[in-house]
């Protein structure tokens, strides 16, 4: 049985070592938006990880898009990110 997108990010972000993941598909508002045509979905991400302490929030973003790198070429069409450490 293949993973579900939302659990290959799952298991992609645990790269980061999160204290939490919530992941939400949203591919669902999209449908029939042109960027929509080519499969990939759209997701909302919110990761609370203490890797993140010190960090802007462009680098933040940065670091899970780069967690994410190979399925943001083939499953994933648009990301939105809340990054955040454990004490925001």
């Amino acid at each position: 049985m293949s993973e579900t997108r939302v659990e290959l990010i799952r298991m992609a972000l645990q790269a980061l070592q999160p204290e939490q993941v919530q992941i939400f598909d949203d591919s669902h508002l999209h449908a029939g938006h042109a960027g929509a045509r080519d499969g990939r979905g759209h997701f909302r991400v919110v990761v609370v990880a203490e890797c993140f302490a010190d960090m802007p929030t462009l680098k933040r973003h940065r670091t899970v898009y780069s967690a994410l790198d190979a399925l943001m070429k083939t499953d994933i069409h648009a990301l939105s990110i809340d990054a955040r450490t454990p004490q925001e």
